[in-house]
């Protein structure tokens, strides 16, 4: 049943993007509202922490690796890569001297 109910408010808020804040905030009054005694209620708001750290974190990831993609698509220059030019151009300004 508490399980159900974590799933429903984690998918419901998009608990993913929410502060801690806000999340441990929205939980315990779930949780008041669940008539859940008070040790279970203490364990339904670090469940519910819990989880939404990991959403964020892998909301976090996806996000990278999808800007990551679109960066490599536009064929762009790493700072790797200009920093290799720089060194390059550095060594024939100073051959020239």
């Amino acid at each position: 049943m508490i399980d159900t109910f974590k799933k429903g408010i984690l998918t419901g808020i998009g608990i993913g993007l929410m502060t801690k804040n806000k999340i441990e905030e929205y939980a315990k009054k779930a949780a008041v509202e669940a008539s859940l005694s008070e040790a279970e209620g203490k364990k339904f708001v670090d469940d519910i922490l819990s989880e939404s750290k990991a959403a964020q974190e892998k909301f976090e990831e996806r996000v990278q690796t999808a800007v990551a993609e679109a960066v490599a698509k536009l064929n762009l220059a790493s700072k790797e890569d200009i920093a290799k030019l720089e060194e390059r151009i550095s060594k024939l300004e100073s051959s020239d001297a």
